[in-house]
């Protein structure tokens, strides 16, 4: 049976503008005023951190300003990106019935073995490597996440061309631990291009855009079909932009709440990613739970489950937080992508002890 898929290029805009196109992507899906859909997109530089990343943690933020950089956040999980020209990026928004994929983990091995599969077409041993990452012998070629919003799938990844290894050193503020857990010192060292693949010589934009296509028709068996951008999604973009991505107050709405003195900052990180936590007690003998801002960069489906969390929390005895967890996400209709339910307890657990832990036999 054929599964058509239109596929689109919005071309090179603003990376808050890109954002704001992904949710009316979503919107106009959920709505059925546009059928399932490939999309093709491209940033000037640019900063993003993701849904659930405290940005100022994540960004260098006055070196991003001084260089006059885009600084957006994404409406998927996952960690911060620098990005340019140099990398372009594919998304797909479709119906769960189309491919019949049952989980968030079953969804991203499928489309990341399927765009791995076309961009080894063109030579390279591209593979997919869990959980969401297109890596090339050990280094990271593209990165990857999504989410479910009803009936509506939503899975989008990057492809790395070409990158300015320094810049994204200077106006990322990669975690030294996560690096230090492969044995290395830089960013750089983590990722790889296929400018450096070829030779200084990568295949034009189009050929790779078009393998990475044809990946998805063979290994997904669908049938792509040039389409054009609908009045309608660029109306909900442009929406949605005015009043909510595209804004500071949505940019900035999750920053580093550790500055405050009675705050009590910690983490967890395991095959899940990194899931940090800051908390404020309150209570005669401090023992009650007053506020908990969770943040990230592991994937978790729908975007609001955090938000929820983090509300069922309020109040919580701090003895209870362990059996007050698991309770939530028993009875929540939510996705995980490895992260468990017990690393959101740790690294609860872990701010209130004022600990940073890490699971070594990841």
């Amino acid at each position: 049976m054929t599964k058509p898929f239109r596929v689109i290029d919005t071309g090179l805009r603003g990376c808050r503008a890109q954002m704001a196109f992904d949710q009316a992507l979503i919107e106009c899906h959920k709505a059925g005023e546009i059928p399932d859909t490939l999309r093709f997109l491209t940033f000037p530089p640019s900063v993003l951190v993701g849904r659930h990343q405290a940005i100022s943690q994540e960004l260098n933020l006055d070196a991003c300003r001084a260089e006059g950089v885009g600084i957006g956040r994404r409406i998927t999980g996952g960690g911060a990106l620098y990005l340019d020209e140099g990398q372009f990026g594919w998304e797909l928004v479709f119906s769960k019935q189309t491919l019949g994929l049952g989980d968030l983990g079953e969804v991203a091995r499928a489309l990341c073995e399927a765009c791995a599969a076309g961009l080894s077409r063109l030579g390279p041993a591209v593979r997919y490597r869990s959980r969401n990452d297109l890596e090339v012998e050990g280094r990271k070629i593209g990165g990857t996440g999504g989410f479910f919003d009803g009936d509506t799938i939503f899975y989008q990844g990057t492809v790395l061309v070409d990158m300015n290894a320094a810049r994204m050193a200077q106006l990322l503020n990669i975690p030294a631990a996560k690096l230090a857990k492969r044995g290395q010192t830089s960013g750089a060292q983590r990722v790889v291009t296929l400018t450096e693949l070829f030779d200084g010589a990568p295949p034009p934009l189009a050929e790779i855009r078009a393998a990475v296509t044809e990946g998805f028709r063979e290994a997904l068996g669908i049938a792509p079909e040039p389409g054009e951008i609908t009045a309608a999604e660029e109306a909900k973009a442009r929406e949605i932009y005015d009043e909510e991505i595209g804004q500071d107050c949505f940019v900035y709405a999750i920053d580093d709440p550790a500055h405050p003195s009675d705050v009590r900052s910690g983490g967890f990180t395991g095959r899940g990613g990194r899931i940090a936590a800051h908390v404020r007690l309150e209570g005669p003998l401090q023992n009650r739970i007053r506020e908990v801002v969770v943040t990230g960069d592991f994937f978790v489906t729908p975007p609001s489950t955090v938000l929820n969390l983090e509300a069922a929390l309020r109040g919580v005895q701090v003895a209870a937080i362990e059996a007050e967890v698991e309770r939530f996400f028993a009875g929540a209709q939510v996705g995980l992508l490895t992260a468990a339910p017990a690393d959101f307890a740790r690294a609860i657990r872990n701010a209130i002890e004022g600990a940073e832990l890490y699971e070594t036999s990841a």
